[in-house]
């Protein structure tokens, strides 16, 4: 079961279990919510098709954590002007997990912890708190080279 639905004015097919990428959301990490703006829904092959959204049909899901995306670079140069512009920026998102998608009179029975999620995804128990854990194996860092030992003293000998 699918759904194309309608979050944050931008449209995503969506099903239960995904990971989706929205603009930013006024809610709290953890946080559950329900998305009403369902334009198609597939249930087992059958088809509803909304005008404009599906009656009764929502999307269930749950806040994991706020990010900002990457650096998007803005410049701008008139030739022979004498004129440029550099500017940047970075988009902040929302990622969230989708619980279910849900018909018309249809209830959620059974709930995808993101504990559960993470070790689905990644194989392993997380021993930190959620939004850590789900941060450190999306990006993972990479550490600075270690220093190298102190350099080796050489010593000069004098010829006579």
């Amino acid at each position: 079961m699918y759904a194309i639905v309608e979050i944050a004015g931008q449209q995503f097919k969506v099903e239960r279990g995904n990971k989706v990428y929205v603009h930013r959301l006024d809610a709290n990490e953890g946080a559950k919510i329900e998305f009403d703006k369902v334009l198609l829904l597939d249930n087992g092959g059958k088809i509803s098709v909304g005008n404009p959204t599906v009656d009764g049909a929502k999307v269930a899901a749950t806040v994991i954590t706020h990010l900002k995306g990457d650096k998007v670079i803005v410049f701008k140069k008139k030739r022979r002007k004498t004129t440029q512009k550099w500017n940047n920026h970075r988009q902040s998102f929302t990622q969230i997990l989708i619980q279910g998608v849900l018909a018309k009179g249809d209830t959620l029975k059974d709930e995808i912890t993101v504990e559960k999620y993470v070790k689905k995804v990644y194989g392993k128990k997380s021993e930190k708190p959620v939004v850590e854990a789900v941060a450190e194996t999306e990006a993972p860092v990479k550490k600075a080279p270690a220093k190298k030992a102190a350099a080796k003293k050489t010593t000069t000998k004098k010829k006579d």
